[in-house]
């Protein structure tokens, strides 16, 4: 077995790994098989994951440019190669949605008559109902502004959608510019009484210009957009003396980012382009990079792609995904107290095929009105708002028990929900803590301190996904319910860090980020290459939504070469090279993309006979081990390890939702070929904890056709 490190392993580049996911976000909206709104909605999706990745990632990569930033090894690409990379793939991308929107979905809902439709194809009294409404609702909002000696380039804020307007003075014959903003406060779609049918906004706005420059001739106008650096520099900052206003003072400086992308409407003349480059490059914020030629991508006339959402959710059932209703986790059933039960046995639920409302917000309304109960200790990610959160929290405080927050300000676009719910959990009585000095707090741990009869116990829930009921209707994630001793003691000891002053190495059942999360993985992995070479066998299956971390995936591949059988179900970004002859061979890498996003995280270690489970809140990438809170659990309770392989092997026997990465770093879509469709999602909204009938395919010997 050849030696691996970190330094010289086979490594594929992230931001193209990304870009690959997001490619398989676009398939959903070319899939046939995928109801119509639905499509579209995969086509938004993809278009506003593509946002944030220029506004995050594309940014950082302009800013290593410009600071001369090396090539980071096992990295294959420095940055200004990634920056080459990422543009001829992301115009590959827009090409491709281009062709799907255009040649497939619009006529597609057309069929069914809803339309997107240019003003002049209006009727009379159809124009006449848009001239009402712009009159009533638009007009009144906008704010024309002109370029000129007298008036410097505007402020243009992030992913907003602007024409550009040419008009020419009458009387002097002399050429102006001018910037109209598209208010986001009003619809994107604006009906005008036929059916299912919609304006653009800035069509609409475009086609009464004259109201907003009288006395002048509008010749053309044209639809931009700009994207902005738009991640927190809190990285480069001294130790802050109040966090919460430091952030608050970044999200406001956020809104002023340098620009990295201009997208303009296709016929847009050379002399506009050249003017909206000249005067974005030379703007105070471009103090990082100018914007170029290559920065800029060309469009349709339709702009901001992700206001298709919008659409998506027409009410017309025959073209949606139909309705799901999660079930009610059989062990909170028959409307016992939820302490009873989890002291019995523990808990594993699986979201959302099975209620978050009938479980996590159960769980905490029961701790909040329990008045045997003493604490209630919870860290906070991405929160919505959620308000049966907050009221059982209120009601816990307000009835005298202690109830403890420690809420993430950091957590990326959701910053400004977070500062408002933390002022919110404040003004009630709630303690809240923002977490440690320079860690974002990702770990989903509930902790109820509660005298029973014979004691004081604690009851803990540890989950792979938010406290938040919007996306726990959307995203795939398990969490469990536990009493056991050392776990809950261990998350005392993890709340006490996070709210105190604490140098905590050691937990006895958790591992947690940044102290012991890789190291213990680390030692799993090896410990089933130590079997393999025994002759003892080697298995590891794992879930998650990222693989990156170096140090890992030079782990992985020399389990591989030890003869360890690897499965890897990794939605998004996989740096791992699986397939490789002598390296990785043993190794299988699947993305299941579909209905719901995957976001549960999971892992089995065969260890000899005896397996282990984990569930947890960590990606395998550097920044979940060494940036980040993190806490992974085992599932102690053997009884709960059937339905955890069950999952596995529904996600891994997928033959509908399912693409597997070869060795050349391309993902193919599985296909039935003749056998019974197999989708991973389908599955669990039927039976939430898969089928035993569903086994990984058999794995080909070497050479065996397919």
């Amino acid at each position: 077995m050849s030696s691996v490190t970190s330094l010289s392993l086979p490594y594929l580049n992230r931001e193209l790994s990304w870009l690959d996911f997001n490619a398989r976000v676009l398939e959903e909206a070319l899939d046939e098989r995928v109801p119509l709104l639905e499509r579209l909605k995969f086509l938004a999706i993809f278009s506003t994951n593509l946002d944030e990745f220029y506004m995050v990632r594309v940014a950082g990569l302009r800013r290593k440019v410009a600071s001369g930033a090396p090539q980071y090894a096992p990295d294959p690409l420095a940055p200004a190669e990634q920056l080459v990379a990422i543009r001829t793939r992301v115009r590959e991308l827009l090409a491709r949605r281009r062709r799907v929107l255009k040649r497939e979905l619009l006529p597609g809902l057309a069929r069914h008559d809803i339309h997107l439709v240019k003003m002049e194809t209006l009727d009379d009294a159809e124009r006449a109902r848009v001239h009402e409404f712009f009159e009533a609702q638009v007009f009144p909002v906008l704010t024309p502004l002109a370029v000129d000696p007298g008036h410097p380039f505007p402020y243009i804020s992030n992913l907003s959608l602007s024409l550009a307007v040419d008009i020419r003075d009458p009387v002097t014959g002399k050429a102006h510019f001018a910037r109209v903003k598209v208010p986001r406060s009003l619809p994107r779609w604006v009906s005008f009484g036929r059916g299912h049918c919609y304006v653009p906004l800035e069509d609409v706005i475009g086609a009464h210009l004259g109201a907003l420059f009288p006395g002048m001739e509008v010749q053309r106008w044209f639809t931009f957009r700009i994207t902005r650096y738009s991640d927190l520099d809190l990285g480069q900052m001294d130790q802050p003396e109040d966090l919460l206003e430091t952030i608050e003072q970044q999200v406001f400086q956020r809104r002023f980012g340098e620009v990295v992308r201009l997208e303009v409407q296709h016929d847009m003349p050379e002399r506009i382009r050249a003017l909206l480059l000249e005067e974005l490059s030379e703007s105070e914020t471009q103090l990082v990079a100018p914007l170029g030629p290559d920065d800029v991508h060309d469009e349709d006339d339709l702009l901001e792609m992700g206001d298709l959402l919008q659409l998506a959710l027409t009410d017309l059932p025959e073209l949606r995904d139909p309705p799901h209703t999660p079930q009610v986790p059989p062990a909170f059933r028959d409307g016992r107290n939820l302490f009873d039960v989890i002291r019995e046995r523990d808990v594993l639920v699986h979201h959302p095929f099975e209620s978050f409302t009938a479980s996590v917000e159960t769980f905490l309304e029961a701790a909040a009105n329990d008045p045997q109960v003493l604490a209630i200790k919870l860290t906070l990610y991405r929160t919505s708002g959620d308000m049966a959160i907050v009221r059982a929290l209120t009601e816990a405080a307000e009835a005298g028990k202690q109830v403890a927050v420690i809420i993430e300000l950091q957590a990326r676009f959701d910053e400004t929900n977070n500062i408002t719910f933390a002022r919110t959990m404040e003004s009630v009585g709630i303690h809240v803590a923002y977490g440690l000095p320079g860690l974002k707090t990702h770990a989903k741990t509930v902790l109820v301190v509660r005298r029973d009869a014979d004691g004081i116990r604690r009851y803990v829930h540890i989950g792979t996904g938010n406290y938040n009921s919007r996306t726990a209707r959307l995203y795939t994630d398990m969490g469990l319910f536990t009493c056991h001793p050392e776990i809950g003691a261990d998350l005392s000891d993890l709340f006490n860090s996070l709210t105190g002053v604490s140098r905590q190495k050691h937990y006895r059942r958790l591992a947690v980020a940044p102290v012991s999360l890789r190291a213990r993985l680390l030692e799993l992995i090896e410990r089933e290459t130590a079997h393999a070479i025994a002759g003892k066998g080697g298995r590891i299956i794992a879930k998650m939504n990222a693989l990156v971390d170096p140090e890992i995936i030079a782990a992985l591949y020399r389990a591989s070469q030890a003869g360890v059988k690897i499965d890897l179900i990794v939605r998004g970004i996989c740096c791992l090279v699986p397939g490789l002859a002598g390296m990785s061979e043993h190794i299988r890498v699947v993305s299941i993309i579909g209905r719901f996003l995957e976001h549960s995280r999971l892992a089995f270690f065969a260890n000899a006979g005896n397996p282990e489970y984990y569930i947890g809140s960590a990606d395998w990438m550097p920044r979940n081990f060494d940036r980040r809170v993190e806490v992974m659990t085992p599932i102690e309770d053997q009884l709960l390890h059937k339905g955890l392989e069950a999952v596995l092997a529904t996600c891994l026997s997928d033959n509908r939702q399912a693409w597997e990465l070869g060795a050349d770093g391309q993902y193919r879509r599985r296909e039935p070929r003749g056998e019974a469709a197999r989708a991973t999602h389908q599955i669990f909204m039927k039976e939430p904890w898969g089928t035993e009938a569903a086994r990984p395919p058999k794995r080909k010997k070497k050479g065996e056709a397919d």
